[in-house]
């Protein structure tokens, strides 16, 4: 696994190994930021279920602010830290050891908000419509902020989840990307 383009282009990524992950391909990864718009000047982005970090890593190389990663698995933060310093991007990034939920209980602790989101949870562990409306009641969402679910292509979501409202679906392969926005956000 590698950083596609930005900063750290090319950049290769510590992966866990064994069937218990899935990371987001490469290819998936370019177009998702293709469809976020390719680089950005500033903002956060929350990698929810981050595994390696290759997404909010990637938002980072592409121009983003700060990271903050959320996984629950301590093998899956020791990667996380361990791509974080290959990168000397330590400043830049927060990682939670805790589930998706957890982490947005201490993100609208905290008050900070979001630009990108990314959920990539195990496809059999797919709970995106309780995180969706979780981050649509704590106000976690900067103004035009997006919101990117990767799951299963069979998976359906509801049309609007809150104050969110789905604005694209792609299929890549055996995977679906759905973004959703505010619903007084524009669409992508």
């Amino acid at each position: 696994m590698r950083i596609v383009a930005g900063e750290w282009g090319s950049r290769k990524l510590e992966t866990l190994s064994g069937s218990l992950t899935r990371p987001t391909l490469d290819k998936v990864r370019e177009a998702v930021f293709s469809t976020l718009g390719g680089f950005f000047s500033g903002g956060v982005v929350f990698d929810l279920y981050a595994g390696s970090g290759a997404v909010g890593l990637e938002a980072l190389s592409r121009g983003m602010e700060h990271a903050y990663f959320a996984d629950r698995n301590p093998a899956a933060c020791r990667i996380i830290r361990n791509n974080i310093a290959s990168l000397h991007a330590e400043e830049k990034c927060t990682v939670y050891h805790v589930s998706a939920r957890k982490a947005i209980e201490l993100l609208a602790e905290k008050e900070v908000r979001a630009d990108i989101v990314y959920l990539d949870p195990p496809y059999a562990e797919q709970e995106n419509e309780a995180i969706l409306s979780l981050l649509s009641e704590k106000h976690l969402l900067n103004p035009g902020a997006v919101i990117a679910v990767e799951s299963l292509k069979e998976e359906s979501f509801a049309a609007s989840i809150g104050s969110l409202q789905r604005v694209l679906e792609k299929i890549y392969g055996i995977s679906k990307v759905t973004y959703y926005k505010e619903a007084a956000g524009e669409h992508i």
